[in-house]
């Protein structure tokens, strides 16, 4: 008899949250989909708030209503249980069981109030906008002149002779018709969008002159004058504020948010600690802020190298954002990253290179820049200003210098520290591991009025000569807003520069340098050997490459695990495993109190397994800046909330629109000028795109920014479709050199079982679940049956590269055919919901996607192969999940069922167990799955797997 696996059929529960019509499996899956489709809905004020954080004081009265966009006005209750409650249940109620209750800042509330700043009372609606321009495409002429704009200066990028040639062109051929081309030329093209009234915030230029009485044998760079190019941040800001497509991701005070469970919650920057306690600090100092908005600036800077043929040209660009927007705004920048100042890169001799004076006078023209930018800021400061908001009505906000983004080398320059030292603690840079305490404004204060230069250089790692551009602004302190970076510090920097290379090192040391080049090899060929998935970059000669990118580093760290797991100590296995825990751990967007105990356990174990590198001889010490910085993680995310709101990869990828692609579009002679114009006319025509947008003239621009890390691929990418727990859509295609009868297609496909399995699938979609059942009992097929060669898979992750939404796509392919070779890849399937994690799933393999209609309804499936989990437990080297394929019988036959599309999770990603036998050179990874007996489910290849399986 055949034993049956138990799926998930088609049907289930009803979501009962106000007009959503989801239907779900079981009362898990509703619980899953209530929490990640309905939770950006606002949550109430608590009555009893967690002491996991700053809140309230006793004597006051939270506010009546959260000051969040279009929030309701809920009633005070404590936090029930988070099961999803029966749909007769107050909406109010329901949300606050399911999402728990967010604790709003007391005094600086984020009110409403009119354009002079006098307050309004409760639930007074904004303003009505002003009524709208007779040709409401001005200042151009109509849709077409707007549109064509934009596509050529926006989107494709057009040179102004190619401009030019294709108006020429248009207007060739609108001659018969009587019409003519949009424009005459580029410039009048130009002139349209310099015409654009919103959105502007015009570039200046100041100038840092030499110091006056120089003599005539000082250095060339003393002697030079410094221009620094720049825009108002107060009016960046501003258009900022009045952008109403931030309308709802959008905070607009600081707040403490208890889970359902009662424990603290961090996500949002709005939800850390930083934004919290300054906010109170301010009404501390001034009374009469209260009701005000608080608005956390978020710096960022980093050099890039626009072009190294032609001269090493280098640009250090300084960027603007603002905590109150979602950090899904600020990775999809969408207006919310904004570059605000271009600063001066001084050159010198080679002779110079180590001078200290040319080094001090370096950082100290950064510092001195970066404090003239912001003057404007200083007054917002301390007294709040009238601002226009995204949801239309005005508010009293004050400005607060809040995070500073920037990779190590940038932090040290920042934080007036020598290199070698931590920027965030005073742990001797001769053992980072030692104890410490954090650095502070008021601690250097202390120690430069009381030791001299050489003992602050020398014992607290000080740069006495470097004043920090923070002196010059309220509340600022520049150690406390430095960020950690999970880019330069986990990926560039602790895993490949350090972990990876160690490897080799290691190999050296304990089998010897001929033995560790062949080990090298083979490892490499296991790497080469990963089977394909969306999006997962190829390494097809292994690691051995000279010029490593974010994308590679990333893309290395997804796989490497098992490649080396035989080859090496298994100490270096669990010390590799525990930091790859802790960088998807600390890649989350939203964290709990447990979480932060997960990523503690990660560190420690991490950093109880390294020693192995010491024992072995790889290293004397373990006093890595970059490395060192894991230990201040769970800090940032309780102060600023999750890290990946706050990563350089933000700044990184903003470069390449702001910097790079202007470079490319200019002349190359004086370049600079050019790219800021070419930045302020981008500013313009988005600008103007969001308000015919919001007056509903064009659908929503959904434009999503190129990206550092993960590589192009039509397999997966970002959706900015309504949020959705997960779905799987067959591909449109229907594939025509297959036949369309089940006897035929099982012939043609070399699939006997697929008949009977397809009719034992019909009879239990329409039936459900029956033991022993005959297979003259199943309904006949006769339709036609279609063949597809994919699904794409739609879910909800945040984490990863994803839309406004948070949605992701990904691409699950079955073909007998991919770039020469056959593609039958994995996917998860959810058996048990009310297990945890991947204890309740299985992995399957698909081997045909096809669809067929019985009565008139139409049933998208899968033949697939099943994998059984091997042991009960993770695989204690690697953590990772090990399973193997379900093969029966004496013939020793694969175990396939027909399954409904809709039992498929998302794709899930499979490596090797390679055992002791080296891969051959010749191998093909398409198959790897063919080949191999025990794979691992791999939990690192993506945030989302991670998550699930975890």
């Amino acid at each position: 008899m055949q034993r049956h696996r138990r799926t998930r059929t088609v049907g289930g529960l009803n979501c009962p949250w106000p007009g959503c019509t989801k239907m779900v499996h079981g009362q898990s899956g509703l619980t899953r989909h209530v929490r990640h489709v309905h939770h950006r809905i606002t949550q109430p004020t608590p009555s009893a708030p967690s002491a996991a954080g700053p809140v309230p004081p006793d004597n006051e009265d939270p506010p009546s209503s959260p000051p969040h966009f279009a929030s309701p006005s809920p009633p005070h209750s404590p936090s029930p249980p988070s099961s999803p409650p029966p749909p007769d249940v107050d909406p109010e109620e329901r949300r606050r069981q399911i999402f728990g209750t967010k604790n709003y800042h007391p005094h600086l509330t984020g009110d409403p109030c009119d354009k002079d700043g006098n307050p309004l009372a409760p639930n007074t609606p904004p303003p009505p906008p002003p009524p709208p321009p007779e040709n409401a495409w001005a200042p151009f002429d109509d849709e077409v002149q707007f549109r064509v704009s934009e596509f050529l200066f926006r989107k494709v990028e057009m040179s102004q002779g190619d401009i030019d040639h294709l108006m020429e062109l248009w207007d060739l051929s609108m001659k018969e018709h009587g019409g003519c081309a949009p424009f005459k030329d580029h410039d009048q093209m130009y002139q349209g969008i310099d015409d654009i009234p919103i959105g502007s915030a015009p570039w200046k230029c100041f100038v840092a002159p030499p110091p006056p009485d120089l003599p005539a044998t000082a250095p060339e760079w003393k002697k030079q004058s410094y221009q620094i190019w720049y825009r108002d941040p107060d009016t960046v800001i501003s258009n900022m504020l009045t952008n109403p497509d931030f309308a709802h991701e959008f905070d607009t005070a600081p707040y403490v948010h208890i889970g359902p469970d009662g424990k603290r919650r961090w996500s949002e920057f709005m939800s850390g600690n930083f934004a919290f306690n300054h906010a109170t600090l301010i009404y501390d100092n001034d009374n009469s802020t209260k009701g005000a908005m608080y608005i956390p600036m978020i710096l960022g800077s980093d050099k890039t190298t626009v072009s190294v043929a032609t001269g090493n040209v280098e640009y250090h660009p300084l960027y603007l954002m603002i905590g109150n927007l979602h950090a899904s705004v600020r990775r999809a920048h969408r207006g919310g990253v904004i570059p605000i100042g271009f600063l001066a890169i001084p050159k010198g001799d080679r002779k110079y290179d180590n001078d200290v004076e040319f080094r001090t006078f370096k950082k100290q023209l950064f510092h001195d820049s970066i404090a003239a930018i912001l003057k404007s800021t200083r007054p917002a400061m301390t007294t709040p200003v009238v601002r226009l908001c995204p949801d239309g009505h005005y508010r009293r906000v004050i400005y607060d210098i809040a995070s500073y983004i920037a990779d190590y080398p940038e932090q040290v320059i920042l934080a007036g520290v020598v290199s070698g030292w931590c920027c965030k603690c005073d742990a001797m840079s001769s053992n980072l591991d030692g104890p410490a305490n954090r650095r502070t404004k008021a601690t250097r204060d202390v120690l430069l009025e009381e030791l001299d230069d050489a003992d602050l250089w020398d014992n607290y790692g000080i740069d006495a000569d470097v004043e920090p551009f923070t002196e010059h602004f309220p509340r600022a302190d520049i150690q406390e807003i430095l960020t950690s970076d999970l880019l330069h510090q986990v990926i560039k920097g602790s895993f490949k520069d350090h972990l990876v290379e160690w490897v080799p090192m290691y190999l050296e040391l304990t089998v010897g340098k001929s033995q560790a080049k062949v080990i090298m090899d083979d490892i490499d060929r296991r790497i080469a050997a990963t089977p394909a998935y969306p999006g997962l970059r190829r390494f097809p000669h292994g690691r051995r490459f000279k010029q490593w990118t974010g994308d590679d580093s990333k893309a290395l760290m997804k796989v490497y695990l098992a490649a080396i797991s035989e080859y090496v100590d298994e100490k270096i296995v669990k010390a590799f495993a525990a930091f790859l825990d802790f960088c998807y751990l600390v890649r989350r967007t939203d964290f709990t109190e447990d979480d932060l105990n997960k990523i503690d356990n990660a560190v420690r174990d991490f950093h109880h397994y390294r020693q192995i590198f010491i024992e072995t001889e790889v290293r004397e010490d373990f006093n890595l800046p970059r490395q060192h910085s894991i230990v201040h993680y769970r800090d940032h995310i309780i102060q600023f909330g999750a890290p990946n709101g706050l990563c350089s990869s933000i700044t990184e990828s903003r470069h390449i629109t702001a910097v790079k692609k202007p470079w490319r579009r200019s002349s190359r002679y004086k370049a600079l000028s050019q790219m800021l114009l070419i930045n302020q006319r981008l500013d313009k025509l988005l600008a103007l795109r969001v308000d015919l947008g919001v007056r509903g003239f064009l659908p929503p621009l959904n434009d999503r920014p190129p990206d550092p890390f993960d590589v192009g691929d039509e397999d997966e990418g970002p959706v900015d479709d309504n949020r959705i727990i997960a779905e799987v859509i067959m591909a449109p295609t229907r594939e025509p050199k297959y036949p369309r009868n089940l006897e035929a297609l099982a012939v043609y496909t070399q699939q006997p079982d697929l008949p009977e399995l397809t009719r034992r699938f019909l009879h239990e979609q329409l039936n459900g679940p029956t033991d022993n059942l005959d297979i003259d009992d199943c309904p006949d097929i006769f339709s036609n049956i279609y063949v597809h060669h994919s699904a794409t898979a739609y879910y909800y992750s945040p984490s990863d590269i994803s839309g406004i939404r948070g949605m992701k796509r990904e691409r699950i392919r079955s073909t007998p055919s991919w770039y020469g070779h056959h593609r039958r890849d994995c996917a998860f399937v959810t058996q048990d919901s009310e297990k945890p994690g991947f204890k309740g799933m299985s992995v399957i393999r698909v081997m045909l996607f096809f669809s067929f209609t019985y009565d008139g309804k139409e049933y998208p499936c899968a033949l697939v192969h099943w994998f059984d989990r091997y042991g009960a437990h993770p695989d204690s080297r690697t953590g990772m999940w090990v399973v193997k394929p379900d093969i029966r019988g004496r013939r020793r036959k694969p175990y396939l069922t027909v399954i409904h599309l809709e039992a498929l999770d998302r794709g899930a990603h499979l490596l090797p167990k390679f055992g002791s036998r080296p891969v051959p050179d010749d191998f093909h990874y398409a198959y790897s799955l063919d080949c191999f007996e025990y794979f691992y489910v791999n939990k690192y290849i993506d945030y989302h797997a991670n998550e699930i399986i975890f």
